[in-house]
Parts: structure tokens; sequence; C-alpha cells
């Protein structure tokens, strides 16, 4: 049995995620992993370096250069025939490409798995987190999103897997790649940060959002969050949202401040390793989940707080 991760990269670095994915992949035979881009030997090297490696594919094209949905989707195809397991992190990447090629192959898609019991099954939060289902799979070829924060993530060094380059499938005409728009920041990545100081409704406005949040965030050297409501009444940016339908998090702290715990944001959140909730409602559903509660005025507490760091 070999598994097969799709790395996430910059053509220079591994994206952790790729590293939680190598984990869930290492429950069982060889790890390989395919590194799909241009001018990408830098990313391979350092996959070639994570513990639980055997074999790094490489495969460079300009049909393969901006990541496009398509394209990566033909060169994971041309390679799966060797392959048991295939696994995606559950990245808006991933769950780009990994329907294509289950489509294609005329699998089953198995999703978000937060762990491995054997090969050929797997567990998987649904209803919001608020059950898991086992689900096993008899497909010969098993594709697999992986939801990151169930695993811990593998040793970015220490391995020494040799590095194979295979022809780069060609382009499939389907799309073309326009052009991209990074927001720039000097904060973590939300979804790698190891704390986050996340924001909720009862903040009020988005000046309030920054004017409380940002100090406290800055002092932990956290990245931001912010819960549905919060996006939704515009007091933060979209990919700020941590949730069922944002971004999954977990962090080793979680600071909810002015957000009650609806079960949406529960569900993105609640397997941070410590969580602590500010709330001067004493009945927010936040409280059920948290390691630590303060029942105060968030106006109040938080600065002290951010003044006492």
């Amino acid at each position: 049995m070999t598994s097969l991760v799709i790395a996430e990269h910059d053509n220079a670095s591994i994206k952790p995620a790729t590293l939680n994915t190598v984990t869930a992949a290492a429950c069982g035979g060889e790890v390989h992993v395919l590194v799909a881009g241009e001018g990408a030997a830098a990313a391979a090297q350092a996959a070639s370096q994570i513990a639980g490696v055997s074999k790094v594919i490489l495969a460079e094209g300009d049909s393969l250069k901006n990541g496009l949905a398509e394209n990566l989707a033909a060169q994971v195809l041309a390679l799966a025939g060797n392959y048991s397991h295939i696994l995606f992190p559950a990245t808006a990447s991933g769950k780009n490409v990994a329907p294509r090629v289950a489509a294609t192959l005329d699998v089953a898609q198995i999703s978000d798995v937060t762990k491995v019991v054997s090969p050929d099954t797997f567990e998987r939060p649904i209803y919001a987190g608020n059950a898991i289902a086992t689900v096993q799979s008899s497909d010969a070829t098993k594709v697999i999103t992986v939801r990151t924060t169930g695993f811990d993530a593998a040793a970015a060094t220490g391995g020494s897997a040799g590095v194979e380059s295979v022809a780069a499938a060609a382009d499939a005409g389907k799309s073309r790649f326009v052009g991209s728009e990074i927001a720039a920041s000097d904060r973590p990545e939300l979804t790698a940060a190891k704390i986050i100081v996340s924001g909720g409704r009862a903040l009020g406005s988005a000046e309030k959002f920054n004017e409380v949040i940002t100090p406290l965030a800055d002092k932990l050297g956290a990245a931001i969050g912010a819960s549905r409501a919060a996006v939704d009444a515009g007091y933060a940016a979209n990919d700020l949202q941590v949730g069922q339908t944002g971004k999954i998090v977990a962090p080793q702290l979680y600071v909810a401040v002015g957000i009650s715990g609806a079960i949406q944001h529960l569900a993105g959140m609640k397997d941070s390793k410590v969580i602590v909730a500010i709330n001067k409602d004493a009945e927010a559903p936040i409280f059920s989940v948290a390691d630590y509660g303060l029942e105060a005025d968030l106006f109040t507490a938080v600065p002290e707080l951010a003044r006492a760091l």
C-alpha cells in the first residue's frame, strides 16, 4: 500500500497543511509526495526532508505554474494508477482538485477525514461537528481530503527522500490564469497560526473591532479571526472568518472575544488546544467549550488584558 500526498507550496517552500496531511498518510505503507509547479525544485527539496516521506515526485511545466485545478488534476491522474490512497489537504485548493480526480476515477471522495482507523476506514465530522461518521470504502483508490486540524504536523526535517522528476501534464485548456490579488500581512496565516484572537458581533463596529482586537493580537503575536456574524456585519474581512463555512483552525491558544458560540463557529475552532472566552453573557454557548471563561464587558476586560501583557 502506497499513498500519494499532493503538496501545497509556493515553489520555494512547503505549506504547513502538507505536513498534517503527511501524518494522515503515514498511518500505513509508504508515503510519496507530489510537488507540481514551475521552478519548484526548492519546494521538492523541502518535501524530501519531511519525516516519513519515502519519495518526492517533481512535476514542472508551464501548465502547472499557477496551480489551475484542471491541470493539477490531470497530473495527479497520470500517477494515480500507482497508488492506493491519494490525499489532499482540505483547503480551498485541495477541495478544488480532489473532486475532479475522484470523479474521473469513478470513486467516492472521502472528505474532511480527522482520523484514520484502518486503510479502508476513516472518521469525519458531520452535522457541523456534532457527530462523527465512520466511513468505510471498498474503492480500489481512496481519494481523501484531510482536515489538517485532526492531525499533528509531520516534522519538516529529518527525512531523506529521493526526488524523481516526471513530465508535466499537458494544459487541459479548460481554464486560464488571469491574475491574483494577495493581501500582504505581517501576521501569521490564520489556518497555520499558533495563537488566534477572534472577535464577534458584540464589538459593534469595524472601528471597535480593530480598536479592541488588534492591540491584544499584537501583544500575543497572534492572527486575527472573526465570527460569521462579525464578517456579515462588515466588521472584518471575509478571509478572517472562522467556522463551518469559513476556516477550520486548531491553534495552541484561541481567544474568543464577544463571540456567543453558535454551532457554526464552534465547528471551526473547538479543536483548539486552549480556548479562552470573554463575554458578558454567562449563558453564551462559547463557555461550554472554553477552558477559561471570563464573564466581563469586553470593552473593559480586553484593553486591561492587553495592558497587563
